[in-house]
């Protein structure tokens, strides 16, 4: 057995396992490290079919961003762990059935992709995972497709920025504008008032000449 061929059954066991973790691990913030795990070795899988491209793409965007991000909210959020797995094993049929299907579908697919290759590995390594192949057929062949995702991202991102900044009734932002044109008296108003001895003073006269006024009449 080849060197190449052993490190992919290592890269490939240890995805395995760790994907396997990330849905049976009962802390989330585990679940979001293994995922992180499973990334890494599928990179390394990528590395071994000459990839190079996809392996850092996948390193840098989903490791670097996307999984940071999940951590983040994970660990801000005050997530019941218990109250989430209270209804696992009755979605566990549907799940079965799901992933039953997806892997057949995989199969298919792979099977029919390794009946039709007439390649030999050697030729087709050279056609998947460099950036220079993948820039040329993405301003060349795929050009329309690519701006228009591009374009498709842009009107989400607006969108989101614009829900994000409605004004909402509710919300305690200030205006940074409105801050910054205060002036002295805005911040600060003295007010001129009786110390609480003299207050208590006061109050306990008015008590007097009222206790003294409810006698005479009274008397």
């Amino acid at each position: 057995m080849q060197f190449t061929t052993g490190l992919f059954y290592v890269f490939a066991a240890v995805m395995v396992l760790s994907a396997l973790r990330v849905i049976t691990a009962k802390n989330p913030v585990h679940a979001a490290l293994f995922l992180v795990l499973a990334f890494f070795n599928a990179a390394g899988i990528w590395l071994l079919l000459k990839a190079e491209f996809l392996a850092i793409v996948l390193v840098l965007v989903y490791v670097g961003a996307v999984m940071v991000l999940f951590l983040f909210v994970v660990m801000m959020l005050d997530i019941n762990v218990d109250r989430m797995r209270e209804g696992f094993w009755g979605y566990l049929p549907m799940a079965s059935v799901i992933g039953a299907v997806i892997v057949i579908e995989m199969a298919l697919v792979l099977w029919n992709g390794y009946s039709d290759f007439a390649q030999t590995p050697e030729a087709a390594a050279l056609n998947i995972g460099g950036t220079k192949e993948l820039g040329l057929l993405i301003y060349t062949k795929y050009i329309y497709g690519f701006e228009i995702a591009a374009v498709i991202l842009l009107v989400a991102i607006i969108a989101a920025v614009a829900l994000t900044l409605r004004r909402r009734k509710d919300s305690k932002a200030i205006d940074p504008g409105a801050a910054v044109r205060v002036q002295r008296n805005d911040r600060l108003r003295i007010v001129k008032m009786a110390s609480v001895n003299q207050r208590a003073i006061d109050e306990a006269n008015v008590a007097a000449a009222a206790a003294a006024q409810n006698k005479e009449q009274n008397s």
